[in-house]
């Protein structure tokens, strides 16, 4: 089958004629071309008619215009190759070695001429004149959106912005009649509303985006701040429920303490057993403990409080009110560091201080709980410290609340 095209072999271009060969090799230095029998692409937009010669082409047309309907006529332009049909400038110096080609080396060139308003106005547009020379020229000179389209669509050259030359006795086409100043007017008019259309359109969709992912990020905080309440809600039952536990719990204790003791006296006095009471105790069975589990980092955060409280409590039984004080001046101390979190006098506390001894200090189990509470010794064990960086308000509220419980529950530490 005899090739119906030219294909480089540097680029994969196809072309139509030698001419569009030998017009490729000189702007693009390419000199490998080959008969091929795949045809050259002849894709017709239906709305404006521009012919498209690839399918890259035809979609930066409709990306450009919003033109999606094209028509393949590619049957209708095909036809062979003629490798025997050079440009009329080489047949005439294949001709006339001696005086064409000498002529040629020795004549001058010069800038094609082009339409100046149009040149003008595209230079207002910010395209430099070398630029703006060359679209006009190949273009034809056929109107600024023609130029601005080629522009578009050579960016990428490597000559784009090197000034066009032409043999200087070159015949060239005068060129189109340009538009009117009414006409210009209202095309670039066009041209800028269609531009801010489309900017418009695009920060309409970027909005949307950005709308969508703010209702997102939303909808996810929400969740966790969801999971976050009921997990403290959780939490905050079963303090209570293992707080209430403890009091019946002592309550049973002291009950059967005192039936005891009654009895205990009974015997003493010489008095038979008391039957009712002892039946009455019999039936009622002390209450078998029973182990609270609470949720993980925080419950046992608050267990190991309660527990060192209720330690301090124990060892100093015989002295309820410096318990009680010790209790109050750790919840001072841990209050003042919750509202005042980035005031380091809040968060530093000297050991050798005599309130701090005879408050907290000297009781077994005070010092323990700063230190379970994020209180480190520094300085050779000269003062606790709490770091900014390890400030937690969760740890800082279970302890005031555990501290805040032990004040006021009669029964804490009684078991």
């Amino acid at each position: 089958m005899a090739g119906v095209s030219l294909k480089c072999g540097d680029c994969g271009a196809l072309l139509r004629t030698v001419e569009e060969a030998q017009e490729h090799a000189e702007l693009t230095s390419h000199s490998n071309f080959s008969e091929s029998t795949e045809a050259v692409l002849n894709l017709v937009c239906t709305t404006c008619s521009k012919p498209c010669r690839s399918k890259t082409e035809s979609d930066l047309h409709t990306k450009r215009t919003g033109h999606t309907e094209f028509v393949d006529r590619t049957s209708e332009t095909v036809k062979p190759i003629s490798l025997e049909v050079p440009k009329v400038d080489a047949i005439a110096s294949l001709e006339n070695p001696s005086g064409t080609a000498s002529t040629d080396q020795n004549e001058e060139m010069v800038v094609p001429e082009v339409d100046k308003k149009l040149l003008e106005e595209l230079e207002s547009m910010g395209f430099s004149t070398a630029r703006a020379t060359r679209a006009l020229h190949y273009s034809g000179n056929a109107g600024l959106e023609a130029a601005v389209n080629w522009i578009v669509e050579h960016e990428n050259d490597h000559d784009i912005d090197q000034m066009p030359l032409v043999p200087a006795n070159t015949k060239i086409e005068a060129p189109k009649p340009s538009l009117t100043p009414e006409e210009l007017k209202a095309k670039q008019q066009e041209l800028r509303e269609r531009a801010r259309k489309k900017k418009e359109e695009e920060e309409k969709r970027t909005e949307r985006e950005k709308e969508k992912e703010r209702i997102r990020i939303g909808k996810e905080l929400l969740e966790a701040k969801r999971i976050e309440e009921e997990n403290e809600r959780k939490r905050l039952l079963a303090l209570r429920k293992a707080e209430k536990e403890e009091e019946k719990r002592a309550r049973e204790k002291i009950k059967q303490k005192l039936e005891e003791d009654k009895a205990e006296r009974r015997r003493r006095l010489g008095l038979p057993p008391e039957e009712p009471s002892a039946a009455k105790s019999s039936a009622t069975p002390v209450v078998e403990e029973k182990k609270s589990f609470v949720p993980v980092r925080p419950a046992t955060k608050a267990e190991q409080m309660r527990e060192c409280l209720r330690s301090l409590k124990q060892n100093h039984k015989e002295n309820e009110a410096r318990v009680k004080k010790a209790f109050q001046t750790l919840l001072t101390y841990v209050g003042n560091v919750a509202r005042n979190p980035d005031e380091e006098k809040f968060r530093k506390i000297r050991l050798s201080n005599q309130s701090f001894q005879d408050r907290v200090g000297s009781l077994k189990g005070g010092i323990e709980f700063l230190e379970i509470c994020g209180f480190e010794k520094i300085d050779g064990g000269e003062f606790l410290f709490l770091p900014r960086d390890k400030v937690e308000m969760a740890i800082l509220n279970t302890a005031g609340s555990e501290l805040d419980s032990a004040i006021k529950n009669p029964f804490f530490g009684v078991l």
